[in-house]
């Protein structure tokens, strides 16, 4: 499988809408780091990106609102929050 910006992008999203948890994207990331290839002209920078998520289960690393955003900036997407009355 070749791992493209756009399908890593779409699991920052879902872990950010809560579609899936910390844990399972952390599985995620370590799974396509071991078993994926990665887009072409974009291995070094997809490659930083799940080793970091890869440890986001560590207390002292962790994954913030800004990570994901700074994330989601370099895989180059404008992030933009609504507010959705419940």
């Amino acid at each position: 499988m070749t791992l493209k910006r756009k399908l890593l992008a779409d699991m920052l999203m879902k872990y950010i809408n809560r579609e899936i948890n910390l844990p399972s994207l952390v599985s995620w990331a370590e799974d396509m780091l071991n078993e994926s290839d990665f887009e072409n002209g974009s291995f070094d920078l997809i490659k930083d990106i799940l080793a970091h998520i890869g440890l986001a289960d560590v207390h002292e690393f962790g994954l913030s609102w800004d990570d994901c955003y700074e994330y989601l900036r370099r895989l180059g997407y404008n992030v933009k929050v609504e507010l959705i009355e419940a």
